[in-house]
């Protein structure tokens, strides 16, 4: 009995051994897949932080850079502009008053904004009285030319008888005199009468050369004298001018011949035009001078009217800023710029002309540095940036 219950243990042990170890290889299986599981979730892990630029455990803060555009400005060649204002007159103003003695003014044959020629007549002067003394002038011409012919026939009858010796020869002497004093009476009455004409012609006020009237001084009826104020202005072949106003810096790089555009206040249109005279003198006060500025006629370009000119002067090579880049304090005009190890330098510069395309920098860069395009009041000298080209 013993025998075979030990026996039936034995078989029973036999019997259970596959599934035991059945078991430990299934709890073995599992283990190595809770390994694989948790080796591909920590890969998984390490990758997210490395996508997402950061780290599973920060060594420390993080610099924050401020964000700074930056241009890079190069050299252009820019036509130098120089704006100015001024005001409009006639180029050669002709003022006409009464040259001669005066009197009261008849008629008036024109009025400002007319057109005259050379010696039209403006005006006519009464000459009631001039009139007179020419005429008693012109009698006293015949008066004189006939004692003329009386001294020349007494001197022909005693040449004719001196041979006879009825004459001395003084008394030829004597007739001939008188006959060469009668002739020079004439021409003195002549002269006389020739210089009233002319005195009586000065009476009509007449233009001096052809142009534009400008303005009318003397109605009909009026009285005028000489030397008094002009009764018209004339505008010679109604050439006009802008009499700008340049500072003296600006005049120095002017010179004639230099074109211009002018633009009337209150007028839409400009007009071309080209400076014939610069000022030889610089005002005191303002530190000013005078370019003159040609221009033809035109009714807009009305004398005393106010107007701004645009000159050209000449072209150069520099490089061009945004207004927005340059910055001013009390040391003068600055801008920033990066350095190698992008920081911020201040750079002083020289301003130039102002053009459609920016500010001309006329001293301080060479164009081939990278200047702070904006926000450089906000920034402060030896600050490190990160710098990002303009338009990327």
């Amino acid at each position: 009995m013993k025998y075979e219950s030990g026996l039936v243990a034995e078989n029973a042990r036999e019997t259970a051994l596959p599934d035991d170890v059945e078991e430990a290889g299934a709890r073995a299986r599992r283990r190595r897949w809770i390994v694989i599981g948790l080796v591909a979730l920590a890969v998984v892990v390490a990758a997210w932080f490395l996508l997402r630029g950061g780290s599973a455990a920060p060594a420390g803060p993080v610099e924050q850079l401020p964000v700074v555009t930056v241009v890079q400005p190069g050299r252009q060649t820019v036509t130098g502009m120089i704006n100015a204002t001024g005001t409009l007159a006639a180029r050669r103003p002709l003022p006409v008053g009464v040259v001669g003695e005066g009197g009261r003014v008849l008629s008036v044959a024109v009025d400002a904004g007319s057109w005259v020629r050379q010696g039209q007549v403006l005006a006519v002067i009464d000459r009631s009285v001039q009139s007179q003394q020419a005429q008693a002038a012109s009698a006293q011409i015949n008066v004189a030319r006939a004692d003329a012919e009386l001294a020349q026939a007494n001197l022909t009858r005693a040449q004719a008888l001196v041979g006879r010796g009825f004459i001395s020869k003084a008394e030829v002497d004597r007739l001939t005199a008188q006959r060469d004093a009668a002739r020079a009476r004439v021409r003195v009455a002549e002269a006389s009468y020739r210089e009233l004409l002319a005195r009586n012609a000065r009476l009509n006020i007449v233009a001096p050369a052809a142009g534009l009237v400008l303005e009318r001084a003397v109605e009909p009826g009026q009285t005028v004298g000489g030397g008094g104020a002009p009764l018209f202005t004339i505008a010679q072949n109604g050439e006009m001018e802008l009499l700008a106003r340049v500072g003296e810096a600006d005049l120095a790089r002017l010179s004639t011949g230099i074109s211009a555009t002018v633009t009337p206040v209150g007028s839409d249109r400009s007009f071309s035009g080209q400076i014939w005279q610069l000022a030889p003198v610089i005002s005191a006060e303002d530190r000013q001078g005078t370019a003159r500025v040609a221009l033809g006629y035109s009714p807009e370009l009305r004398p005393g009217g106010f107007a701004t000119a645009v000159i050209r002067s000449g072209t150069m090579v520099a490089p061009v800023l945004p207004e927005s880049a340059v910055m001013t304090d009390d040391q003068g005009d600055y801008v920033y710029i990066v350095d190698a190890e992008d920081r911020v330098v201040k750079r002083p510069v020289v301003q130039g002309d102002v053009t459609p395309a920016g500010i001309v920098i006329s001293e301080g860069l060479s164009g081939t540095e990278r200047v702070v395009l904006r926000a450089g009041g906000f920034l402060n000298p030896g600050e490190k940036i990160k710098p990002v080209a303009a338009g990327s």
